[in-house]
């Protein structure tokens, strides 16, 4: 019997007819409703006729989550009266419950995306719901871009409805040919905010990492929380093991606060957890509870009892790094739209309180929004998945965000290397297939290749493990791990052994897509072996040769580095499975590995198998090998007798640059003269070359270091080079310019006393002058500062002793001035020499007075 009632109840109701004139018009809409309001429930009935008596459709509503999808589905059914596989029906991976009455289809957005490679119509189909398309997730993402394709070419009477709590209602109606944008008013109660900062610092999110002392505090809070309110407390956490770690702390029971206890249930809810504590979660129950979840409660859910929220603050994002192929989870401050969604969960069924475990001041610095997956995420699948649908680089798919240029020449590297798409990104029988198995293409090849070695079950068990990653308690040693799956009891074994026969099915449906990369004769590998041949399969760029003391190179050229008593460290080889890098790590830490030889590391990653002569400089010299390496590990390599003597002059220019131009031979004079060419490139231009960067010499090294570079064989070679001879080549000669060197930049300068004084251009810096360093007496009678290319010289004038005196650009000022400060300091120190009260008339000399006198 139809709960007429509870259906009357949803808010939602009062905006369907707008929404089904919006279809009847548009054939899309956008749908705003806050949590609670039955968007989830009752609009999908009322668009498939099972309520309020319009015509019967076939309805698939896609959600983010497997959980949503089952709770989704059990809900209509619940309303219709009905068990779920009726009239109301889901499909998550490895799971249907749908029978041929089936009306209203759940699934989630990554089953939707596998129906529609298979039938791009979609048969039989009349609308699609998109729930919770504000949380950006790529599958969602990219099943609105195949629809809104499907709708403009192929089915235009498909319509299709974008539907969430809160969204980018305009952004939205404009990828959906300016829908109509129908909004719902909600029921909902006052919030009291309470500002749980910690006492003390903690340490912020790092990769996956939280500091325990923010998740002490978090169940602090949790305690507080239920000795201040009534209701049920529904705590946010980032992830599974935080989940735990919370529960483990809030085991021992609940201070009232007055010296009594407060008895309450704790429950774990995310996408991992058992079936029963799922419905538990999300049905009413007689006592407390406490319940520990993950993002999944944040709008997809309906949570009933809960009138209080404890917000850790802190998701989960992906996260990869594509120069290296490290992707993964990474933790990060919940955005403020976030935080309003959770908050809003406390005021669902009366006012509540939301505890949030930062302080007011940082509020205004969280980000505003989650960033959308396809701005953040490692692209692989989303690049396979448009390859099927033919459009390689996605350009012609509509999608509120392009996906980034350099994650998409990523995603196009990995899926050529495993044989997705060929070098153009047509995808090929082989990535058809891949697609269709539902996994990343690392670890669809994986499961392909490794069940044409291992056969499908035990290549499923492997990439079963590999798809979703054990619990750290399992260890670091895949191997290891796998047995412990196969005898193990709790959740993870579960799931594990449940996604095993899903994989296996897949593997063995149809034949191997080419032969094994292994050769035949591996179903005999140990457990061990097999592992890490998978591991290798999946992350050819991840295999790795020991360098000693548990470090490792991979074949990206990261290096990876195993924890203090693994098992692995004795490893000559591993294919690393899980590895994380923080930010300022050169190497990756290993989360999971399995051991390796040479030869399986040869086969998985051939593609990155690379031979050749390498001509290179490397620790001051010049070193010529013939090298083979697999990525960044070379795995042989022999002297060169006779290398290439083009790879020889451009690994000598390497040198060069590394290690600048003093390799060559420079002379006193060598250094001079690039000192007063460099002068007289800043000072006049033209044709007098750049000589004092070493980047613009070695630009044009053909026209000064030849012939002598090409001759060079090695670092001594280019010590014999005279840089001062092969500079000459560089004058201009052939304007006639370079006769006029000595007369524009002269090395030496006669000064009156007779002496030819040498200018010191290295001196000169920028817009500087040249310097003449004389003593003062030799300049005596000389009114005019020497000029070189027409500007001033800086005159250092020094005493008897050769010791700076005074400085000057302007001769005949200093000797009406400065000279007076000069003579009354110096003629008591150095009375032997002349001190003449008018210098401009004076003799100009080298000598003292006795001296002088014996002249004369």
């Amino acid at each position: 019997m139809i709960r007429t009632a509870d259906l009357d109840a949803l808010p939602v109701r009062e905006a369907l007819p707008a929404l089904v004139s919006a279809l009847d018009a548009h054939g899309t809409a956008v749908l705003c409703a806050p949590p609670g309001t039955g968007k989830t429930t009752l609009v999908p009935l009322v668009l498939a006729g099972l309520v309020g008596g319009g015509p019967r459709r076939k309805v698939i509503v896609a959600e983010p989550r497997r959980i949503a999808a089952r709770a989704a589905a059990r809900r209509m059914a619940w309303l219709l009266g009905e068990r779920v596989g009726g009239s109301v029906g889901f499909t998550v991976r490895g799971e249907r419950v749908a029978g041929p009455g089936t009306v209203v289809e759940v699934v989630t957005t990554g089953v939707l995306l596998q129906r529609l490679q298979r039938d791009q119509e979609l048969a039989g189909v009349d609308v699609v719901i998109l729930d919770e398309c504000h949380e950006r997730h790529l599958d969602a993402d990219t099943v609105a871009a195949f629809l809104l394709d499907v709708r403009e070419t192929l089915r235009p009477e498909l319509r299709l409805v974008a539907a969430s709590a809160t969204t980018d209602a305009a952004g939205w109606a404009r990828l959906l040919g300016h829908a109509p944008v129908v909004e719902a008013a909600g029921v909902s109660y006052p919030v009291e905010t309470v500002w749980a900062p910690p006492g003390r610092p903690v340490r912020p999110p790092h990769g996956m990492r939280v500091d325990p002392a923010q998740l002490a505090h978090v169940a602090s809070v949790v305690r507080r929380a239920l000795a201040e309110r009534s209701g049920d407390v529904l705590c946010f956490l980032p992830g599974v093991g935080e989940i735990a770690r919370v529960a483990g702390q809030l085991g021992g029971g609940f201070p009232d606060g007055v010296g009594g206890r407060v008895e309450a249930e704790v429950l774990q809810l995310h996408g991992r957890a058992p079936a029963e504590v799922q419905d538990a979660a999300l049905s009413a129950r007689p006592h407390r509870r406490v319940i520990l979840s993950t993002a999944v409660a944040e709008s997809s859910l309906t949570v009933p009892g809960v009138r209080v929220v404890v917000d850790s603050g802190l998701a989960r994002e992906p996260r990869v790094d594509h120069a290296r192929g490290l992707g993964a989870l990474a933790t990060v401050r919940a955005s403020r739209a976030a935080g309003r969604q959770r908050a809003g969960r406390a005021g669902r069924e009366a006012p509540g309180a939301v505890y949030r475990c930062w302080s007011e001041a940082e509020d205004g610095r969280l980000p505003a929004f989650p960033s959308p997956e396809i701005r953040i995420a490692d692209l692989a699948q989303f690049a396979l998945q448009a390859a099927c649908w033919g459009d390689p680089d996605a350009s012609g798919l509509a999608l509120l965000d392009p996906p980034p240029a350099g994650a998409m020449a990523a995603a196009r590297e990995v899926l050529v290397a495993v044989g997705a798409v060929d070098p153009a990104g047509a995808v090929t029988a082989r990535g058809q297939r891949m697609a269709r198995l539902g996994l990343h293409p690392r670890m669809a090849r994986a499961l392909l290749d490794g069940s044409a070695a291992l056969g499908p079950r035990r290549a499923a068990e492997t990439v079963a493990l590999l798809s979703e990653e054990p619990p750290r308690e399992y260890g670091d040693d895949l191997a290891a791990a796998w047995r412990r799956a196969r005898a193990g009891g709790d959740g993870y074994a579960a799931r594990w052994r449940a996604e095993t026969k899903r994989l296996e099915r897949a593997a063995a449906a149809g034949k191997p897509a080419g032969p094994s990369p292994t050769g035949a004769g591996e179903s005999s590998l140990s457990d061990d072996a097999a592992a890490g041949l998978v591991a290798a399969l999946a992350f050819p760029e991840r295999v790795a040769r020991a360098k000693g003391q548990g470090a490792f190179l991979m074949a990206n050229g990261t290096g990876a580095e195993l924890a203090d008593g693994s098992a692995l460290r004795s490893a000559p080889w591993v294919a690393v499975a899980v590895a994380d890098r923080g930010p300022h790590s050169a190497s990756a830490r290993v989360r999971l590995a399995a051991v390796i030889d040479e030869d399986t590391a040869r086969a998985a990653a051939a593609h990155l198998l690379t031979s050749g002569d390498e001509v290179r400089w490397e620790d001051g010299d010049l070193v010529a090998r013939s090298v083979e390496r697999l990525g960044a590990i070379e795995l042989a390599a022999r002297p060169l007798r006779n290398p290439d003597p083009d790879l020889v002059r451009a690994a000598l220019l390497d040198g060069l640059r590394s290690d600048g131009l003093g390799l060559l031979r420079w002379s006193p004079d060598a250094q001079t003269l690039r000192a007063r060419l460099g002068f007289l490139h800043r000072t006049l231009g033209g044709g007098w070359p750049d000589v004092q960067d070493d980047d613009a010499l070695l630009d044009r090294a053909d026209d000064w270091l030849e012939p002598e570079l090409s001759r060079a064989r090695r670092r001594a070679d280019l010590g014999r080079i005279d840089a001062g001879q092969a500079l000459n080549r560089l004058l201009p000669w052939a304007t006639g310019e370079a006769a006029r060197l000595d007369e524009l930049a002269p090395e030496r300068i006669e000064v009156p006393s007779g002496s030819r004084i040498r200018v010191d251009y290295s001196a000169e810096h920028g817009h500087g002058q040249p310097v003449l360093a004389v003593k003062l007496q030799e300049l005596f009678g000389l009114a005019e500062t020497p000029k070189v290319a027409g500007v001033p010289v800086l005159v250092h004038l020094l005493s008897p002793a050769g010791r700076p005196a005074a400085v000057t650009a302007d001769l005949a000022s200093f000797w009406r001035g400065g000279y007076r400060a000069v003579r009354a300091e110096l003629r008591g120190r150095y009375p032997k020499h002349p001190w003449p009260e008018d210098p401009a008339t004076a003799e100009p000399t080298r000598h003292t007075n006795a001296r002088l006198r014996r002249q004369q």
